[in-house]
């Protein structure tokens, strides 16, 4: 998995600055180059733009089931080895961020066991990581 490339990933949020401050501050993203309406981050390793867009409408969002929970869809985040995944929870956590789910143990003793979390950015994007017990399985059946 050390070839993996950067995906790149821009998404609308409706202030920039308390965004810029979230990805920035809560989740420790480096700030890249930046413009009056937009900002890049090293969002763990991939490039995350943040683009400035006036909120239109609330929308309300879709769900899938997943494990007896009520996902969030869209969102997007990155797998994260275990131990940095409970690094970052507990730091979330301490940040008092409201989870969406709060980070557990999802398919225990089945194949692809992972933790994962999920929340949102001060513009409403979902944001999910998570870690697997055994990277191996990430994309086992």
């Amino acid at each position: 998995m050390t070839n993996i490339a950067p995906f790149h990933l821009a998404i609308p949020v409706d202030n920039l600055e308390l965004c810029r401050t979230f990805y920035r501050d809560v989740l420790g993203c480096k700030e890249g180059r930046h413009d009056k309406l937009w900002v890049d981050f090293n969002f763990f390793g991939h490039q995350l733009v943040i683009h400035y867009k006036p909120k239109e409408k609330l929308e309300l969002s879709n769900t899938n089931p997943v494990d007896g929970k009520q996902v969030p869809v869209p969102h997007f985040g990155v797998v994260l080895s275990w131990d940095n995944f409970q690094e970052l929870a507990s730091g979330l956590k301490q940040k008092n961020i409201a989870f969406i789910i709060e980070p557990y143990i999802r398919f225990e003793g089945l194949v692809g066991e992972q933790t994962t979390m999920f929340f949102n950015d001060p513009s409403g994007n979902t944001l999910e990581f998570k870690a697997f017990k055994d990277i191996n399985q990430l994309f086992a059946k």
